[in-house]
């Protein structure tokens, strides 16, 4: 998944401490929406799998294959020397992406012409399933975009998880259930990154039932309704991160609530391209 092209205002360093992800249901979630993804994607024709995903030129079979590297990256990282220290945070993931964009439809392009995607779905479920647990949260295994803790980078998998798991969803018109625990870590991670790059107090936006971050510089709010709210949904809020959804789209569905004369998110949307 590649970032968009504008760089973050603020850095995962100058944040005030980030939020806290329960290690245990973090695994639990990652397990949970790769077998929902499997269950679908096991279940296409080979004529939804040749279909347009609706992302660039990929069809449906390569964005299967780019949803397995999501997990499959998993086991290659548990399965390499552990680096010393850690390089990327959670919060500096989102905006280190876009310069690996090519490289990852390259390796997803080769995925895709390999197995069948039920042989490599199976292959993956496997391969996960022996090593995650007895993987230490606090490992630092070697990413894409440079080495994280075990932990974090798993808490990034359930963003690519649900991020994909949507896109699939679109382009097959099979509905793909969200495992609620890898909805909410998809939710905040790309909620908090919203404060990362439009750092401030001025506006609050709340993504119920899973989020609530302020973002945006000007006059702090402390006390009572807050002058400039933004309100949407789980998904709808993913998709505007994304870039899935535009803002002026949502607006005019109402599938954004927004009051204030600063609660206009479109010129720091979307985090994640």
């Amino acid at each position: 998944m590649a970032q968009n092209t504008r760089s973050a205002k603020g850095s995962a360093t100058g944040r005030k401490k980030p939020r806290a992800y329960d290690p245990v249901k973090t695994r639990a979630a990652v397990l949970a929406q790769f077998g929902l993804v499997r269950e679908v994607v096991e279940g296409l024709s080979e004529e939804q799998l040749a279909g347009p995903s609706g992302l660039g030129e990929w069809s449906v079979r390569e964005l299967a294959a780019h949803l397995s590297m999501a997990v499959s990256s998993v086991v290659r990282g548990l399965g390499e020397p552990a680096p010393e220290s850690a390089e990327v945070g959670l919060l500096d993931w989102p905006f280190t992406t876009e310069k690996y964009a090519g490289q990852v439809a390259d390796d997803t392009r080769a995925v895709a012409a390999g197995a069948p995607v039920a042989e490599l779905y199976g292959r993956v479920a496997a391969d996960i399933a022996e090593v995650l647990p007895g993987a230490a949260d606090d490992r630092v295994v070697r990413t894409r975009v440079g080495a994280m803790r075990f932990a974090d980078f798993l808490v990034t998998r359930t963003v690519e998880l649900v991020v994909h798991s949507d896109d699939l969803a679109r382009a097959t018109g099979v509905e793909v259930p969200f495992d609620r625990q890898a909805l909410a870590a998809c939710t905040r991670v790309l909620a908090d990154a919203l404060a990362v790059k439009a750092p401030g107090a001025s506006t609050e936006v709340r993504i119920p039932p899973f989020a609530v971050v302020q973002c945006i510089e000007g006059p702090r709010h402390t006390r009572g309704t807050p002058p400039n709210v933004v309100e949407t949904d789980p998904l709808t809020w993913i998709r505007l991160a994304t870039g899935r959804t535009q803002w002026a789209d949502a607006i005019e569905k109402a599938q954004v609530r927004a009051s204030g004369e600063r609660a206009d998110l479109v010129g720091v949307l979307p985090i994640l391209g």
